[in-house]
């Protein structure tokens, strides 16, 4: 699911504070929005937001001091003719940045286009990067799922698996061993670049935990701040699943690593059996640490395929 568009006063109250904006020109249409074919077609945040670009029309046109050097060098006619091609690549929103000034036919040419005109004294580099990461945000593709995403050792975890298992709980137990909780019952799940998910909570349930015979706990309030996190890079599926799923559908030593597709990312998977006396916080904790390991290029189980291959090899005494 991806959202349709953002206005441009939008874009300008998001970060007012941020980029110290002025709107100057284009007051004319503050709900003038990115084209949807345009939003549709792109690859990242960079397909939407740029330098000054005659090639690529519908995309915030970022105009910095060299953007102005180069219109004001040339005589009042191409000068014309420079902006006039500027307005007819009809971008959602035109800023100006670096400080500049903008030239005064440029000023008049978005206000009689009616295309927002924005001006702020941050450099046009910082300008890009801000406003891409705001567009990539909103535009990204997006999924809800169930579970618990927490933040373990610094990875970004996903705990799931049916209702009834303890998930609530074990992220309860999580939490008071010194990791962070993202979201209980839902997250939300962001298409944030070709590799990577960025997972955050639905604000309704912003640092809720919910623990059957408790109810809904307030973890920020009851462990502090430090207990909460507001979005993390999804890394690893931790799955749930009793004993007589485990042992009907899962290897016990899988060959190869296991993955989830979401948004058409791989996640690494990994799934334990829940059963009485079993210290799942711990075998959660064991499970991050060794795909910690793993993203480092450390595989223990290839390790040991190889350990025991080397061991048949050894030629055996009489």
């Amino acid at each position: 699911m991806k959202p349709t568009s953002i206005s441009a006063e939008a874009l300008f109250e998001a970060q007012r504070t941020t980029l110290h904006w002025e709107w100057i020109a284009g007051h004319a249409h503050p709900e003038r929005r990115f084209d949807d074919a345009a939003v549709r077609d792109a690859q990242s945040a960079a397909d939407l937001v740029g330098y000054l670009n005659y090639i690529h029309p519908y995309r915030v046109q970022i105009v910095g001091r060299r953007e102005v050097a180069y219109l004001q060098s040339s005589h009042p006619e191409d000068q014309e003719r420079r902006i006039q091609r500027i307005v007819t690549l009809e971008p959602p929103v035109l800023i100006v940045a670096d400080g500049v000034t903008p030239p005064d036919r440029l000023v008049a040419m978005c206000d009689r286009a009616e295309i927002p005109l924005f001006v702020t004294g941050e450099s046009a580099g910082q300008v890009i990067d801000i406003v891409r990461a705001h567009v990539a945000q909103l535009f990204a593709d997006r999924i809800s799922r169930h579970g618990v995403f927490m933040d373990i050792l610094g990875l970004g975890v996903l705990l799931t698996g049916e209702s009834g298992l303890g998930k609530s709980e074990l992220g309860l137990e999580l939490i008071s061993r010194g990791h962070g909780l993202v979201a209980d019952d839902a997250v939300d799940l962001y298409k944030v670049s070709q590799s990577a998910l960025e997972g955050r909570c639905p604000e309704l349930l912003q640092n809720l935990l919910e623990v059957r015979g408790i109810g809904l706990l307030d973890i920020k309030a009851i462990f502090g701040e430090t207990a909460v996190r507001r979005k993390m890079r999804l890394k690893l599926i931790v799955h749930l699943v009793r004993r007589e799923t485990m042992e009907r559908d899962f290897e016990r030593l899988p060959y190869e690593p296991l993955y989830e597709e979401i948004l058409g990312i791989r996640v690494r998977k990994v799934v334990i059996q829940v059963d009485a006396g079993r210290n799942l916080a711990v075998l959660v904790e064991a499970a991050v640490r060794n795909s910690i390991l793993q993203l480092r290029g450390i595989d223990t189980y290839q390790e040991f395929i190889q350990r025991h291959q080397r061991a048949m090899e050894m030629p055996q005494d009489d």
